[in-house]
C-alpha cells in the first residue's frame, strides 16, 4: 500500500502528482498487468530470449558509436 503524507498548505494536485509518481516507480501497476493473464513457460521464455537479443543490439551499437 502506498502512503503519501499531504504537507501542510499544500495543494491538492500537487500530492497527486507526488503519489502517481510514486505510484508507477512502485510497479504495481506493471506487475497487475503482468498478472492479468497466465503466460505458457515456452512464452515466457521465448520473450525473456527476445528481450536478451535486443539489448544485446543496444549494447553493440553503443559500442561501435564509441560510448
Amino acid at each position: 500500500m502506498i502512503h503519501i503524507k499531504i504537507r501542510d498548505n499544500e495543494p491538492f494536485e500537487r500530492a497527486l502528482k507526488r503519489f502517481t509518481k510514486t505510484f508507477e516507480k512502485s510497479g504495481v501497476l506493471a506487475e497487475l498487468r503482468r498478472r492479468e493473464r497466465y503466460d505458457k513457460p515456452t512464452w515466457v521464455n521465448r520473450r525473456n530470449k527476445i528481450q536478451a537479443t535486443r539489448k544485446q543490439q543496444k549494447l553493440t551499437r553503443m559500442n561501435n558509436r564509441g560510448f
